[in-house]
Protein backbone atom coordinates (compact mmCIF):
# COMPACT_ATOMS: atom_id res chain seq x y z
CA UNK A 1 0.00 0.00 0.00
CA UNK A 2 1.56 3.06 -0.82
CA UNK A 3 2.08 5.95 1.82
CA UNK A 4 -0.76 8.62 0.75
CA UNK A 5 -3.61 5.50 0.50
CA UNK A 6 -2.64 3.91 4.72
CA UNK A 7 -5.17 4.85 7.45
CA UNK A 8 -4.39 7.76 9.49
CA UNK A 9 -2.36 7.28 12.39
CA UNK A 10 -0.75 8.43 15.41
CA UNK A 11 3.12 8.87 14.47
CA UNK A 12 4.16 9.08 18.00
CA UNK A 13 2.78 5.72 19.01
CA UNK A 14 4.08 2.38 17.69
CA UNK A 15 2.22 -1.07 16.32
CA UNK A 16 2.41 -1.72 20.11
CA UNK A 17 0.82 1.12 21.35
CA UNK A 18 4.03 2.40 22.70
CA UNK A 19 4.80 5.92 23.33
CA UNK A 20 8.07 6.83 20.76
CA UNK A 21 10.06 9.59 19.34
CA UNK A 22 9.52 9.64 15.52
CA UNK A 23 12.86 8.70 13.74
CA UNK A 24 13.03 11.88 11.54
CA UNK A 25 16.76 10.77 10.53
CA UNK A 26 15.40 9.98 6.44
CA UNK A 27 13.75 13.38 6.29
CA UNK A 28 15.37 15.98 3.97
CA UNK A 29 16.32 19.64 6.03
CA UNK A 30 14.28 21.87 4.69
CA UNK A 31 13.84 25.56 5.89
CA UNK A 32 10.78 25.33 8.21
CA UNK A 33 8.34 27.82 9.07
CA UNK A 34 4.91 27.81 11.70
CA UNK A 35 2.57 30.44 12.79
CA UNK A 36 0.43 30.20 15.67
CA UNK A 37 -2.46 31.89 17.50
CA UNK A 38 -4.01 32.46 20.65
CA UNK A 39 -6.07 35.10 22.93
CA UNK A 40 -6.05 35.91 26.36
CA UNK A 41 -9.64 37.66 27.16
CA UNK A 42 -9.33 40.36 29.60
CA UNK A 43 -11.44 42.35 31.35
CA UNK A 44 -12.32 46.46 30.15
CA UNK A 45 -10.13 47.62 33.31
CA UNK A 46 -6.96 45.44 32.07
CA UNK A 47 -7.59 46.59 28.41
CA UNK A 48 -7.70 50.18 29.77
CA UNK A 49 -4.51 49.61 31.80
CA UNK A 50 -2.73 47.60 28.83
CA UNK A 51 -3.34 51.10 26.62
CA UNK A 52 -2.97 53.56 29.29
CA UNK A 53 -0.24 53.22 32.70
CA UNK A 54 0.25 49.47 32.00
CA UNK A 55 -0.41 46.97 34.95
CA UNK A 56 0.80 47.47 38.28
CA UNK A 57 3.43 44.88 37.42
CA UNK A 58 4.75 47.18 34.62
CA UNK A 59 5.03 46.04 31.06
CA UNK A 60 3.07 42.99 30.38
CA UNK A 61 3.37 42.45 26.61
CA UNK A 62 7.39 42.62 27.00
CA UNK A 63 7.69 40.25 29.57
CA UNK A 64 5.10 38.20 27.77
CA UNK A 65 6.99 38.69 24.32
CA UNK A 66 10.20 37.71 25.92
CA UNK A 67 8.45 34.70 28.07
CA UNK A 68 6.86 33.19 24.32
CA UNK A 69 10.20 33.38 22.65
CA UNK A 70 12.04 31.77 25.36
CA UNK A 71 8.84 29.28 25.45
CA UNK A 72 9.54 28.21 21.63
CA UNK A 73 13.17 27.29 22.79
CA UNK A 74 11.78 25.10 25.45
CA UNK A 75 9.58 23.14 23.54
CA UNK A 76 11.75 19.98 23.61
CA UNK A 77 12.10 20.31 27.49
CA UNK A 78 8.18 20.53 27.67
CA UNK A 79 6.59 18.37 25.69
CA UNK A 80 8.67 14.89 25.95
CA UNK A 81 8.27 13.61 21.86
CA UNK A 82 9.42 16.60 20.85
CA UNK A 83 12.82 16.74 18.84
CA UNK A 84 15.14 19.69 20.09
CA UNK A 85 15.52 21.83 16.80
CA UNK A 86 18.19 24.35 15.25
CA UNK A 87 15.79 27.72 16.04
CA UNK A 88 17.05 30.31 13.71
CA UNK A 89 14.17 32.73 14.64
CA UNK A 90 11.48 34.03 16.76
CA UNK A 91 8.86 36.43 16.49
CA UNK A 92 5.80 36.83 18.92
CA UNK A 93 3.36 40.04 18.47
CA UNK A 94 0.74 40.53 21.09
CA UNK A 95 -1.74 43.17 20.36
CA UNK A 96 -4.31 44.64 22.51
CA UNK A 97 -7.60 44.15 21.34
CA UNK A 98 -11.14 45.51 22.58
CA UNK A 99 -11.93 42.64 25.00
CA UNK A 100 -8.18 40.50 24.72
CA UNK A 101 -4.80 40.31 24.19
CA UNK A 102 -4.29 38.82 20.61
CA UNK A 103 -0.76 36.85 19.90
CA UNK A 104 0.78 35.72 17.05
CA UNK A 105 4.17 33.64 17.03
CA UNK A 106 6.37 32.63 14.26
CA UNK A 107 9.09 30.06 14.66
CA UNK A 108 11.71 29.06 11.98
CA UNK A 109 13.98 26.56 11.40
CA UNK A 110 15.76 25.02 9.01
CA UNK A 111 15.87 21.13 10.41
CA UNK A 112 14.15 18.00 9.73
CA UNK A 113 10.98 18.22 11.17
CA UNK A 114 8.76 21.38 11.56
CA UNK A 115 8.01 24.25 14.47
CA UNK A 116 3.99 24.26 15.05
CA UNK A 117 4.56 22.97 18.32
CA UNK A 118 7.19 25.87 19.12
CA UNK A 119 4.81 28.40 17.85
CA UNK A 120 2.14 26.66 20.00
CA UNK A 121 4.14 26.68 22.85
CA UNK A 122 5.67 30.48 22.08
CA UNK A 123 1.81 31.88 22.19
CA UNK A 124 0.76 29.40 25.28
CA UNK A 125 3.83 30.48 27.04
CA UNK A 126 3.25 34.19 26.02
CA UNK A 127 -1.02 33.64 27.14
CA UNK A 128 0.34 32.14 30.44
CA UNK A 129 2.32 35.55 31.34
CA UNK A 130 -0.33 37.93 30.32
CA UNK A 131 -2.67 36.17 32.89
CA UNK A 132 0.37 35.85 35.47
CA UNK A 133 0.90 39.82 34.87
CA UNK A 134 -2.39 41.16 34.96
CA UNK A 135 -3.90 38.32 37.59
CA UNK A 136 -4.27 41.20 40.70
CA UNK A 137 -7.17 43.40 38.79
CA UNK A 138 -8.64 40.17 36.36
CA UNK A 139 -8.56 36.84 38.29
CA UNK A 140 -11.18 35.59 35.23
CA UNK A 141 -8.58 36.36 32.47
CA UNK A 142 -9.18 33.13 30.44
CA UNK A 143 -6.50 31.28 27.16
CA UNK A 144 -8.55 30.81 24.01
CA UNK A 145 -8.44 29.82 20.37
CA UNK A 146 -4.92 28.63 20.42
CA UNK A 147 -3.82 27.15 17.11
CA UNK A 148 -1.74 26.66 14.32
CA UNK A 149 -2.57 29.51 11.74
CA UNK A 150 -0.03 28.19 8.68
CA UNK A 151 3.05 26.09 8.14
CA UNK A 152 5.51 25.69 5.40
CA UNK A 153 8.27 23.33 4.34
CA UNK A 154 9.08 19.97 4.32
CA UNK A 155 7.31 17.14 2.36
CA UNK A 156 3.86 18.37 3.47
CA UNK A 157 4.78 21.66 1.96
CA UNK A 158 2.07 24.62 2.58
CA UNK A 159 -0.92 24.27 4.94
CA UNK A 160 -3.17 27.29 5.96
CA UNK A 161 -6.06 27.18 8.31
Amino acid sequence: MAPEERAPRLTHVDETGAARMVDVSEKAVSARVATASGRVLVSPEVIGLLRGEGVPKGDALAVARIAGIMGAKKTPDLIPLCHPLAISGVKVELAVADDAVEIHATVKTTDRTGVEMEALTAVTVAALTVIDMVKAVDKAATITDVRVETKSGGKSGEWRR
